[in-house]
């Protein structure tokens, strides 16, 4: 094939926070996409033949690349949309440190706090899904203790709340100056989540005024835009297509890996997640590619960050 393959095919469900920091992202650069909607819950069978049993929410399809995990997403389209950029400040390296913390601890406490206002009214299903992946193999005493620990959750939230108000007081836009930034998006949909899943959230951020202006700045910036897709022609598009990944290992790699090898990769927690099995493409500090077959896609290539995930030889 001579055409390279530029569709942004998104997989996700509109009540996912992760992919609504993805949505924001599309805003910032006014990007067209196509919107395919996938399950909260498993089984996704019209989505794991694409990522190789990867389940967490958003995964990004251009052609036969597949990019699991917003870092890794955003990361592909500041690469393939530069202007206008989601790094428009020379901290771009400490913006990416940040993000592991907004997607690790912040994100993690939000989670608590929501499950735990939830208490009983939780779905089961969706209780014992979300409470394996992110409370650990204990889900049902985590959520218990969540619930009688709401006020010391919300206690902990107050003070990266108080740091973004004080960073907003100056009446800047956004939280880097007049322009958007992927710390915007990354920040916000932490927000987003509070304010839409925890009753008590409107009242909590309304304490919050700057940050409740800035909430609206980003809102304002829309989510691109989107027509919707069958997941059908998702998979056709991708078994049509041909990956553009490059191969190799970048030089001093920690584990030795090599082009060719089989390894597996699964998200660095105990989140009871099946480990995706491949071909290794390309690994490098930020990015591990595998490459994967399924018979509803043929031969594709899965894209991880390195950060926050594990890799295992075979």
């Amino acid at each position: 094939m001579t055409d390279v393959p530029t569709e942004i095919i998104f997989h996700n469900y509109p009540q996912s926070p992760v992919a609504e920091k993805v949505r924001v992202v599309f805003g910032i650069k006014g990007i067209t996409w196509r919107n395919v909607e996938i399950p909260r819950l498993a089984p996704k069978p019209l989505l794991t033949p694409l990522t190789g049993g990867y389940r967490r929410t958003p995964v990004l399809q251009i052609g036969a690349d597949i990019y699991c995990d917003s870092q890794c997403i955003i990361r592909e389209l500041e690469r393939r949309h530069p202007k206008p950029s989601l790094m428009p400040t020379a901290e771009a390296g400490l913006m990416w440190c940040l993000s592991r913390w907004t997607d690790g601890a912040l994100f993690d406490l939000a989670v608590k706090l929501v499950l735990g206002a939830a208490g009983d009214d939780l779905p089961k299903d969706f209780a014992e899904d979300r409470g394996r992946l992110y409370l650990g193999e204990d889900w049902a005493d985590g959520l218990k203790l969540a619930n009688t620990q709401l006020p010391h959750l919300v206690a902990q939230m107050r003070a990266p709340l108080s740091w973004l108000e004080d960073q907003l007081k100056d009446g800047r836009a956004f939280l880097l100056g007049s322009a958007p930034a992927a710390i915007d998006a990354q920040m916000y949909y932490v927000v987003w989540f509070v304010r839409g899943r925890w009753g008590g959230g409107p009242a909590f951020l309304s304490e919050y005024p700057n940050l409740v202006r800035w909430e609206g700045n980003v809102r304002a910036l829309g989510h691109g835009i989107s027509s919707s897709m069958r997941a059908e022609d998702a998979l056709a598009r991708a078994k049509s297509s041909q990956s553009i990944a490059e191969s190799g290992v970048a030089p001093h790699d920690p584990q030795g890996l090599k082009v060719g090898a089989s390894v597996t990769v699964q998200p660095d927690v105990d989140g009871g997640e099946q480990p995706v099995e491949g071909m290794l493409r390309f690994a490098d500090a930020e990015t591990i590619t595998l490459e994967h077959t399924a018979e509803e896609v043929g031969d594709v290539c899965v894209h991880f960050p390195r950060a926050g995930y594990r890799v295992e030889q075979a």
